[in-house]
């Protein structure tokens, strides 16, 4: 790593150094600063515990477990300075202790780590990080025996490269991160690097793993899931032409939970969902820009009571503060697989996304020119929340 000095118009070598050196330590520096901010391991993860120990007639210790954006569990193992010899081999036992692992298992680990670090229900915040629209219930957790390894080191010994990339070639799926402490006269900075596989490599790799894993019976369950999701959404689209509800006049139907319509303002979306308890009618807030989301849902919000009553109902107000989009919904349960209830269910979404326009269509000629002065009040810069 090199400094740029603008003024010369040349660079400086920064001076690495060992953590050990600087005083930092494995479980109380390197493991937190992975655990606050997992995204320097070069994706979206999201921890679910940290010193996990719940492998039965053992006493060791799992750094960090985490879920990617997949649903499929992440293992990562620390060392500081020197990867160890030992370091493939207690990684590959602690993925073996969790491919066993339920969904529901995954919940109550997620949960009992939630207590202990500021609350939260862990259904809710696994199914915002997975960005799924569908119910909870239809999501995969931890899906087949290929749990992923993320061991993280200052330097991995050769026994070590080498072993991981013999257990690539057979479908293991491991990587090897260097990370790098550099001094620059008091300032330190922290590089991760994946070396093994290189980021070239790793598209592949994942993509050939991907298709090997394939189990039959998901695949079968989920070609069932989406038939029965297009007949729901063109009997829909029928009955809504039939009774003039014009919103989703020109929207097709399509093998997801939802579906999607413009509100007039871009990304700015009227949705249904049809899910297996319940559908609902909502307004998704899902701009590229979080700042420009939060300002409009905030503009909303302190319209609520105003927004309701032209409603005629109460909806459920999301901010959703740790990912991009906002939500405004309302629902009704259901039992979505019993098709003699499809047609109530229809029924009850056409009432309800056409309620649901008149009380935000009025707000939303107004979206630009909240987004504009939130720019304006922010200095001209959004800040992205990290």
């Amino acid at each position: 790593m090199y400094q740029i000095d603008k003024t010369s118009n040349s660079i400086t070598a920064l001076s690495a150094k060992g953590f050990g050196a600087l005083g930092f330590s494995e479980r109380a520096h390197l493991q937190e600063w992975i655990a606050k901010c997992p995204e320097c391991l070069g994706e979206e993860l999201l921890i679910i515990a940290k010193e996990f120990d719940g492998f039965d007639e053992t006493k060791e210790r799992l750094d960090l477990l985490a879920l990617d954006k997949q649903g499929g569990l992440v293992l990562i193992e620390n060392k500081l300075d020197d990867s160890g010899r030992n370091v493939v081999w207690q990684s590959l036992k602690y993925a073996s202790y969790c491919s066993s692992l339920s969904k529901s298992q995954i919940v109550e680990i997620y949960q009992n780590f939630l207590l202990k670090n500021g609350g939260g229900d862990a259904r809710e915040k696994i199914g915002e990080f997975l960005d799924k629209e569908e119910d909870f219930e239809s999501l995969i957790l931890n899906p087949g025996i290929h749990q992923r390894v993320i061991m993280v080191a200052a330097n991995f010994r050769k026994e070590v490269t080498s072993t991981v990339l013999w257990l690539l070639q057979h479908g293991i799926r491991l990587q090897c991160i260097r990370a790098t402490a550099f001094d620059n006269g008091g300032q330190i900075f922290l590089n991760m690097e994946q070396i093994i596989p290189t980021p070239e490599a790793e598209d592949f790799m994942i993509g050939v793993a991907e298709k090997v894993k394939e189990e039959q019976s998901t695949v079968q369950s989920q070609v069932h899931r989406q038939s029965r999701r297009l007949d729901f959404w063109a009997d829909t689209l029928a009955a809504f032409e039939k009774r003039g509800v014009s919103v989703f006049r020109n929207v097709n139907p399509g093998k997801d939970s939802f579906l999607n319509t413009s509100s007039g303002y871009r990304d700015v979306r009227y949705t249904l969902i049809f899910g297996v308890k319940e559908v609902r009618v909502e307004l998704n807030i899902v701009r590229e820009n979080q700042a420009e989301n939060k300002a409009i849902y905030d503009q909303l919000s302190r319209h609520k009571d105003e927004i309701e009553a032209v409603f005629g109902g109460k909806f459920d107000w999301k901010r959703l503060n740790d990912i991009k989009a906002s939500r405004i919904s309302y629902a009704k349960g259901f039992d979505g697989r019993d098709k003699e209830n499809w047609p109530e269910m229809i029924a009850w979404l056409a009432e309800h996304i056409q309620k649901l326009e008149k009380a935000f269509s009025p707000w939303v000629p107004k979206m630009a020119g909240w987004v504009r002065d939130a720019e304006t009040n922010s200095g001209g810069e959004f800040q992205q929340d990290t």
